[in-house]
């Protein structure tokens, strides 16, 4: 056995040398205020630097603004619907006060990722560079720092404050990973966290844990490996270092003193050890600490104890019991922001994820933050993490260069969350496109390489592939692209589509199912009629692509979930996607720039979708009614419109303006909304539907108020606008499409562009219903936000094809 550790020993140690992993230790800075920002390139280092000297006049300079970190050059124009979103090179400046506490110590700015080309400078001098946006790096700026304190400048004219500017780009490289033919954007800055670090001349380089357990959870094994750096001969005596190991309660279980070597190594023991599950996260903690005359480093690092396998054409099993993956995917994008999410951002998404009910997600195409991971492992999200080869075929030894140090970045970097399952090595590595020639013999030789590295990083995770089919025997799990009702057949068609991909692969699991939907808009159903309009819409007879609607897409994922309880070989599946995210592939969507498969909008607001899930996944009781978002049914006099509600309940009964319709059991194998829908005739005018979900002694309630219009409508021929009050801080501004009658056109679909008199009123550029200047009109109506704070101002509406005339409103903000 000791063979084997020397081996690991010795490549840990080379690794060390790619790998930088954010080590948390007590002396650490989020450094988020006091920047400067410009989007542009600049003609120098001392041209970034010159204003901040006193050497410069302002006007012989462009204007540098002032953000706060995490931020993103893209933050608006990735959704802008008349603009391409920039690509190139934009520079940060700052003036920070360091001190280093240690004697002989090193000074660091540690990067959780920044898009996608960085360069940092202490002053005129440049440090580092890194290629890559979604990997954690780090620049040591110790002797830079030192030299520039020696200049009689540091004093003179900053204070003995140290001027820093980093350079980011986005330019288009099709040397450089992911490519530009991605269907997501690649976003440009310091889109995540930068950090001041001080370490003592000895510190943490990495720590690495690896916790396992016999097939009953009986014995528990923890291996941890720690690599030390600045260690010298004289300096591995005059310091102390121990290590513990507390449970998930907080009790230590294990306590190690030492003396350091370059790589220490620890084997501890424990008996029954608590096991990490999506119902029970169980989190073990590492507490390291470096004495150094006199001053303490500590890091604190979390693992768990787990076990899982992908059985053959078969289940997936945690624990030694099977569990159906219940999971979806996270693109790092949210309105108004970009990628630039902020901890309490990404705590509230992983948060409704997880309150959807998913034990399972696909960090989709790269690498996240570690912040993520640390909450998947807390939220308990068993995880599938991937690395940029996503689309354009396969380029030169820098393009595989940096392929292979992403890898093994990511590996190193977060193989300590127990959350982290599969390793992902490309996505849709069979699309060509960047380059003249595209050899799949290549492709496949790169990708058994980065198989095998994986392996040899982490033997003790899969790797995993979506959608390249002449790749799927190298990798350990394989999902073939399988959309059944958007992209490919019908979504009654989904068992027969998804048991063929099984006996097609040796360990499946089904990456990437769903559709678009626009949100609010909706369509009636008639099973008789099959036609649109007042006529209603046979839904389920609908051509893939299905309608665009929410009561497309709710069906589709409702016969979906119904089906996968019944299937007792299915791993589980990923839907595709949580959030709306951002795309410059889709500019003709009903959001310009906005890939629409979410559950949930792209400011996190919930679609009616976000509920079908919730009914099938979650443990905790819900109630819902389909509709909260349709403000205006239409059809004939008397006819019984089909109301849904989703549940977990064991029954529910439904209200009609006050008289009870029954009570219904619920049925998961009863499609739809697991029988729990009624055919009721509205009213003429306003409706109240309220529903009382049963379970056991627990009540819950839901409402929502329906419009019902009977009048047919013809051709639209003018806008309405309407202004409603939404908070204490917008006005929300409504366009409705109306015929010449003065009757809403309930199934008008034209682009309405937004104006205002003063353009910074309006909330713009978000990607969402309520936030995008041009936008397609959902049942005939369109929205947009207006800040109080600039009113009063005249807002304006047209159909983006100028049929119509323009209309104004006046907006007072009272």
């Amino acid at each position: 056995m000791k063979a084997p550790r020397i081996l690991l020993s010795l490549l840990f140690s080379s690794l060390l040398l790619q790998a930088h992993a954010l080590i948390p230790t007590d002396r650490k800075q989020r450094l988020t205020e006091h920047w400067e920002f410009i989007r542009q390139d600049m003609g120098s280092i001392w041209e970034v630097m010159r204003p901040i000297t006193g050497a410069g006049k302002p006007e012989t300079v462009p204007l540098w603004q002032k953000v706060t970190l995490p931020h993103c050059f893209n933050a608006e124009d990735a959704v802008d619907p008349d603009v391409n979103y920039y690509q190139g090179p934009g520079w940060y400046r700052t003036m920070l006060n360091i001190e280093n506490p240690y004697t002989n110590g090193r000074t660091c700015l540690e990067f959780e990722g920044a898009g996608q080309k960085t360069e940092v400078y202490v002053y005129t001098t440049r440090i580092a560079s890194h290629v890559g946006g979604y990997d954690e790096w780090k620049a040591d700026i110790t002797e830079a720092v030192e030299a520039f304190r020696r200049t009689p400048l540091c004093r003179e004219r900053f204070g003995g404050k140290i001027p820093i500017a980093i350079r980011c780009d986005n330019s288009r490289d099709t040397e450089m990973i992911p490519s530009d033919m991605s269907d997501f954007n690649l976003y440009g800055g310091l889109y995540r966290y930068v950090n001041l670090v001080y370490t003592p001349a000895v510190h943490f380089e990495q720590i690495r844990i690896e916790a396992t357990t016999d097939e009953k959870g009986k014995q528990g094994s923890i291996s941890i490996d720690i690599a030390f750096g600045g260690l010298s001969g004289k300096e591995k005596k005059a310091k102390e270092f121990s290590l513990r190991v507390f449970s998930p309660e907080g009790k230590e279980v294990n306590s190690i003193s030492s003396e350091l070597t370059e790589i220490s190594s620890y084997q501890i023991s424990l008996k029954r050890p608590q096991l990490w599950s999506p119902h029970s996260p169980a989190l073990y903690t590492c507490v390291a600490e470096l004495i150094d005359n006199g001053d303490t480093l500590r890091t604190t690092q979390h693992f768990g104890f787990r076990h899982f396998r992908f059985e053959e054409k078969g289940p997936f099993y945690l624990n030694g019991e099977r569990l159906l993956l219940r999971g979806t995917h996270r693109h790092e994008d949210h309105a108004g922001v970009g990628a630039a999410l902020t901890e309490e951002m990404m705590r509230t998404e992983m948060q409704q994820i997880k309150e959807m009910g998913a034990n399972f997600i696909r960090l989709g195409h790269y690498q996240q933050s570690g912040i993520i991971l640390r909450l998947c492992d807390e939220l308990g999200l068993l995880v599938w993490e991937e690395i940029p080869w996503c689309r354009g075929g396969l380029g030169g030894e820098s393009y595989k260069n940096q392929a292979r140090r992403m890898l093994t970045n990511m590996i190193e970097q977060h193989r300590n969350h127990p959350s982290v399952i599969l390793w992902g090595l490309g996505n849709e590595n069979d699309w060509p496109g960047d380059f003249q020639t595209f050899e799949k013999d290549s492709i496949r030789a790169f990708m058994g390489e980065l198989h095998d590295l994986a392996h040899r990083l982490d033997p003790t995770r899969s790797t995993a592939i979506r959608r390249c089919e002449f790749c799927k025997d190298i990798v350990d799990v394989y999902s073939p692209t399988i959309w059944a009702g958007w992209y490919g057949r019908r979504f009654r068609n989904y068992r027969e589509m998804e048991t063929a991909g099984i006996n097609a692969t040796t360990r499946f699991l089904h990456a990437e199912w769903g559709g678009d939907s626009h949100a609010g808009r909706h369509m009636e159903v008639n099973k008789e009629t099959g036609r649109k309009g007042i006529d209603n819409f046979d839904i389920e007879a609908a051509d893939r692509n299905g309608d665009w609607s929410e009561s497309y897409i709710i069906r589709l994922f409702d016969w979906h979930l119904k089906e996968q309880e019944t299937m007792p070989r299915l791993t589980g599946s990923l839907f595709w996607t949580f959030k709306d995210f951002s795309t410059p592939l889709r500019p003709d969507n009903p959001i310009p720039y906005v890939n629409q498969k979410g559950v949930v909008q792209r400011d996190g607001t919930p679609k009616e979708s976000y509920y079908v899930f919730q009914s099938y996944w979650s443990s905790k009781p819900m109630l819902h009614i389909y509709g909260h978002s349709w403000p205006v049914r239409w059809g004939k006099p008397g006819e019984p419109k089909e109301i849904l509600v989703y549940s977990n309940c064991p029954e529910v009964e439904l209200f009609v303006n006050g008289v009870s319709q029954g009570r219904k059991k619920r049925n998961s194998q009863d499609f739809p909304a697991a029988g729990l829908r009624w055919n009721v005739p509205l009213r003429e005018g306003n409706n109240k539907i309220t529903a009382t979900g049963y379970d056991g002694k627990l009540r819950l309630d839901d409402e929502i108020q329906q419009e019902y219009q009977t009048r047919t409508w013809g051709k639209p021929s003018r806008i309405l606008l309407t202004q409603t009050a939404q908070d204490a801080e917008t006005i929300l501004v409504q366009a409705e499409l109306i015929d010449e009658n003065g009757i809403r056109c309930l199934d008008a679909c034209q682009f309405i562009e937004f104006g205002c008199t003063d353009s910074e009123a309006l909330l713009r550029n978000q990607g969402t219903a309520q936030g995008s200047r041009r936008i397609q009109a959902a049942n005939g109506r369109a929205s947009i936000r207006v800040n109080k704070q600039h009113a009063p101002v005249v807002v304006s509406a047209s159909d983006s094809k100028r049929i119509l005339k323009t209309a104004l409103i006046s907006v007072s903000g009272q």
